[in-house]
């Protein structure tokens, strides 16, 4: 399932998302008002643990977060599909018929979501091994490069491995996360231990 891009579905219309942030200036706790307020996926969980309706998913959904928004994956029972037909069509079925039924409650969760935590929301959901984000955001990120880090741009775009630099540069992005995932998820794990401690210190 190709996630929709034009239903805004899940989307606050105050959206921070596509630069939309204002000017920068000093906020609480030193940063600036163009940053979202910190926050954490057990703070998200928990949020939604308390805010989601009971029949919706089998358990807490996942959460993944960053600057700029927060995608909730959850799982969806198919304990009452019979075991005679095809798992995978039910499967996709059962997802389609959760993103249609829930949508209006999707859309006024996902505005307090966004007025708490100030950041957009992505949803999703998984059954069968079937997994679909039904919304998200594409958000641009500039950067300057040398000549050789062009070059090897270039030289994925006259391979024809990328249409443009900023496709490969998406493509490296993803390759890091694929071939690096151990030592990210160290770096977030180690990121996560300073947000506990500066938690604990002083007031």
């Amino acid at each position: 399932m190709k996630p929709d891009h034009n239903d805004h579905e899940g989307r606050p219309s105050n959206s921070r998302g596509r630069g939309g942030r204002g000017p920068r200036r000093d906020g609480p706790r030193g940063r600036s008002a163009a940053e979202p307020v910190p926050t954490s996926t057990d703070e998200v969980k928990g949020w939604l643990a308390g805010r989601l309706p009971d029949a919706w998913f089998t358990a807490v959904p996942n959460v993944e977060i960053d600057r700029d928004e927060i995608t909730i994956i959850g799982a969806l029972d198919l304990a009452d599909i019979p075991a005679d037909v095809d798992a995978t069509t039910a499967a996709q079925g059962r997802i389609s018929r959760f993103r249609e039924e829930t949508r209006d409650e999707r859309i006024a969760i996902a505005q307090e979501l966004e007025r708490r935590f100030e950041r957009s929301v992505a949803w999703g959901a998984e059954a069968g091994g079937i997994s679909a984000v039904f919304t998200h955001q594409a958000i641009p990120a500039m950067t300057r490069l040398r000549q050789p880090e062009r070059q090897v741009l270039d030289t994925l775009v006259d391979a024809g491995v990328a249409r443009s630099r900023a496709e490969a540069l998406a493509w490296c992005v993803k390759l890091v996360g694929q071939h690096q995932s151990e030592w990210i998820e160290a770096l977030r794990g180690a990121l996560n231990s300073v947000e506990d401690v500066r938690k604990a210190g002083p007031k």
